[in-house]
């Protein structure tokens, strides 16, 4: 483990995954231990190939140099499936608008024809894509990132499962065979005073890889309740967990809340590894010691999860529920109700 150049956030080399069983035994004790105390990590010699990023951020910048007239052909506004692009204030985050625009990709699926299924298979459908002639190669782009990325997440996901004493494919094989993962291709502009490029939260699924670019302005709560700066290395992904994780493993592992506040124009890629919408989010068996250090700790026994519209309105805190949803699919049903409220009332009456 190298050490971090600002804050406590550490940089890990992912060299040991492809070593041998020791090493890999050895890195998944040391992630697992990160996810457990401040859950947020830079990752280097992920062995990604370094045009693949750079490409991201040059597609990045020349969609996001567009007028916003040529924008619209992808307007997010127009699919019940939350998919494409949105403006600057469009997605809310605690009741706060975010502000930052942004293109949504989902993983592609045909809309569901469940008429009387559960409402999340309403998210089910097709992602919208710039024509050839104005952003040449977004949709291959797109999806070779999907491809790439969910095969590392898949990695650092065995990794979670060994150094928790479970059977390295223990995630792999909850996630079903229609998974519903996000890319969101992030443009911030200078936060002004007060408000935040995306307000703090916690991620929803398992893991999420961003691809912060160049400049600084990703902030991790730690865990003495202080904000500290992400360190920017280039050709590095920053790794963090979502609350499917922490559910699943008791609360040992955190879902840890994050925030951008920028002070120069900012891109960013994140993707955001999920499973199919009917998994469920049940703990699983831990051997006792894990369970004996979640109770031991307060901060864990007491870790919350974001709040629904509804407990939001009834007054819980932004991330102070005690309760999370059954399954995957209400998590994101919940994650797009509170978001994008408009669009929900618009496509679905709710």
């Amino acid at each position: 483990m190298l050490a971090a150049e600002a804050g406590r956030i550490p940089v890990m080399s992912l060299k040991r995954l492809r070593g041998s069983d020791d090493d890999r035994r050895s890195l998944a004790d040391e992630l697992t231990a990160v996810y457990h105390d401040i859950g947020f990590a830079v990752l280097v010699d992920h062995g990604l190939p370094d045009g693949l990023i750079a490409g991201v951020f040059d597609m990045m910048s020349t969609f996001f140099a567009l007028p916003d007239e040529q924008k619209r052909m992808i307007d997010k506004s127009a699919s019940p499936y939350f998919r494409g692009w949105e403006s600057v204030g469009t997605e809310f985050t605690n009741n706060r608008p975010d502000i930052r625009e942004q293109i949504d990709v989902w993983s592609e699926h045909p809309p569901s024809d469940q008429a009387d299924g559960p409402d999340y298979l309403q998210l089910l459908g097709p992602n919208q894509w710039m024509p050839e002639d104005v952003l040449p190669g977004q949709r291959e782009l797109a999806l070779n990132w999907f491809e790439r990325l969910g095969t590392l997440s898949d990695e650092v996901l065995s990794l979670f499962a060994t150094g928790l004493g479970l059977p390295r494919e223990q995630f792999a094989a909850a996630f079903g065979n229609d998974a519903m993962s996000l890319t969101k291709f992030i443009s911030y502009p200078p936060t002004p005073e007060g408000a935040a490029g995306v307000n703090a939260h916690n991620d929803t699924g398992f893991v999420t890889l961003l691809a912060a670019g160049e400049t600084p302005g990703l902030q991790v709560l730690d865990p003495t309740g202080v904000w500290i700066d992400v360190p920017v290395v280039p050709n590095s992904f920053v790794l963090n967990i979502g609350e499917m994780l922490q559910a699943m493993t008791g609360n040992y592992l955190l879902a840890t809340a994050h925030r951008v506040i920028t002070r120069e124009p900012r891109m960013s890629a994140a993707y955001f590894h999920g499973p199919s919408l009917d998994t469920p989010l049940d703990p699983i068996g831990l051997d006792q010691r894990f369970v004996d250090a979640v109770t031991a700790s307060e901060r864990h026994r007491s870790a919350g999860f974001m709040a629904t519209k509804e407990q939001t309105e009834a007054g819980i805190g932004d991330i102070a529920s005690t309760t999370h949803t059954s399954t995957y699919g209400e998590q994101l049903w919940n994650y797009f109700s509170r978001s994008y409220p408009d669009m929900m009332e618009r496509h679905h009456g709710r």
